[in-house]
């Protein structure tokens, strides 16, 4: 979405993704004693942690982004990368630099088998999660108004802003959202996981570049099917070659992808009007 609309690849994506893996241990750590249902305690979390992140990222934009908007795409780059490494650095000095460790006993560890492997109910309870949000943000983006504004400045920033549409606002919503979906997936990630780090981002971040160079960035269905894509490859990779070499399998995709189809899968080759 960030890229679709102000050509900005978001290098602290990742980090608040892992800003959100520890926020929802915090909320948790804190809900820790209280005799409440576990449903309603990781529904807390999970909402804190998107909304404090979406906040988080709405400040990032107004503060390190928005100024530099007009700006060559080179410094608003390297801002991104300034931004992730104060993320990094700060969650350092926070949280500190070891492993912290969700809660073992909240999600149920029952399994059952499908197709000859086993599947547990963690996994279907996510992935079904991680459907309905992917399905809520295209839903969004293709049916509301603010979506429609979302899209029109996609095609072109100044024409939305002479047909009345407020873009410093819908950039905002642009990062909250995205803010609040990489929570998300810090949350699920640390309850599936249960270790957290703050380094952990950087490396999902790289994953999450590669799945929408795929799927054709700027594409938000492909960058959903190039996720499920890499995770795919990534599964293979560590069951059939070797854990250790996923990550080089994976990044070397990104380098084919970008040498013999840079618009990914979805992705359709722009023609400059003159």
């Amino acid at each position: 979405m960030i890229y679709g609309i102000i050509r900005l690849i978001n290098f602290a994506h990742g980090d608040l993704f892992m800003v959100g893996a520890f926020i929802g241990w915090t909320v948790l750590g804190a809900l820790a004693g209280m005799h409440a249902p576990v449903a309603l305690v990781l529904i807390v979390a999970l909402v804190l942690a998107m909304a404090a992140v979406g906040l988080l990222a709405v400040g990032i934009d107004r503060v390190a982004y928005q100024p530099l908007l007009r700006a060559s795409r080179l410094s608003i780059l390297i801002t991104a990368l300034g931004v992730s490494l104060a993320l990094e650095n700060g969650a350092m000095i926070i949280f500190g630099a070891g492993f912290d460790t969700y809660p073992t006993n909240l999600l149920p560890t029952a399994s059952f088998l499908l197709g000859g492997a086993t599947v547990t109910w963690i996994q279907v309870g996510m992935f079904a999660l991680s459907l309905l949000l992917m399905a809520g943000l295209y839903a969004f983006v293709q049916f509301t108004p603010v979506g429609t504004a979302m899209r029109a400045l996609s095609f072109d920033q100044d024409a939305a802003r002479l047909m009345g549409v407020n873009v410093e606002g819908v950039i905002m919503i642009t990062f909250l959202l995205g803010g609040g979906l990489a929570a998300a997936s810090g949350v699920m990630m640390g309850l599936y996981y249960t270790q957290i780090n703050f380094l952990m981002g950087f490396l999902m971040g790289l994953r999450a570049f590669t799945a929408a160079v795929l799927g054709g960035i700027g594409n938000i269905p492909g960058a959903m099917v190039g996720g499920l894509l890499i995770g795919v490859l990534q599964a293979f990779a560590a069951g059939y070659i070797s854990s250790q070499w996923q990550d080089v399998i994976v990044f070397a995709v990104l380098i084919l992808v970008l040498v013999f189809k840079p618009t990914g899968i979805f992705g359709e080759r722009v023609v400059e009007r003159m």
